[in-house]
């Protein structure tokens, strides 16, 4: 039952991250057949298993063990060491979308833009394909200074839409759209399980707390892109 247990979490993971089995294993530097096994049963979830996706990954040790804690490992600066960083030539940018993620012309936390255009095929400038950023993800650019430095002013952000906003992976970087307002922050739990808060990493910034009905989609960040330039 434990490994069985331990099996369902992975899985919880590969959803969260959106990524395929194959994938998966691509991420942590296993074999994917071999990963296939211990998924199956046909191999036990083993400490070398575990160990390589909390090391490469960011997740809590307790969490994939016992399933108790958050999912990802807290830090003084909330839990952002799963979402990994990448600084970019800009010729990594590719004028034509073909593989990969696409890049839209899009500051995701400035203008008046309805949720209905913002992804649509005539913002698309561009995509990426390179390693760890998920074809499937939208790519945008991210202003003001309220997480820095972790994100950036100008850093640019690979997104993935949570199809539920009442599955909140805690601790986690949101893209977050409100009725009139879009912002990039921590969301952390609240004493009131109707209410969330709103977290910045920039501590002049105080938190926000709202309604969980208030939010009307929601993106989880997996990647935060630099493109220099001078590479």
């Amino acid at each position: 039952m434990e490994n069985e247990a331990k099996i369902e979490r992975i899985k919880t993971l590969m959803e969260n991250f959106g990524v395929t089995q194959s994938e998966f294993a691509k991420r942590i530097s296993i074999d994917a057949s071999n990963f296939s096994k211990h998924l199956t049963g046909k191999l036990p979830v083993s400490d070398s298993l575990i160990n390589r996706i909390v090391a490469d990954l960011g997740v809590s040790k307790e969490w994939l063990c016992t399933g108790k804690g958050y999912m990802f490992r807290p830090s003084d600066n909330d839990a952002h060491s799963h979402i990994r960083t990448l600084t970019l030539p800009s010729e990594a940018i590719i004028p034509e979308a073909r593989n990969g993620a696409k890049v839209y012309g899009l500051d995701v936390t400035a203008g008046n833009l309805a949720r209905d255009r913002m992804f649509t095929e005539d913002l698309v400038i561009g995509s990426i394909d390179v390693p760890f950023i998920n074809p499937d993800c939208s790519i945008v650019k991210v202003s003001g200074d309220s997480m820095k430095p972790v994100i950036n002013n100008g850093d640019m952000i690979a997104i993935r839409e949570i199809k539920n906003p009442q599955l909140i992976f805690w601790g986690q970087i949101y893209v977050i759209l409100l009725e009139d307002y879009r912002m990039v922050k921590y969301i952390r739990k609240h004493d009131n399980p109707d209410r969330v808060i709103l977290r910045s990493e920039n501590k002049e910034y105080d938190d926000i707390e709202i309604e969980k009905k208030e939010i009307c989609d929601l993106f989880i960040v997996e990647n935060i892109i630099r493109i220099d330039s001078r590479i």
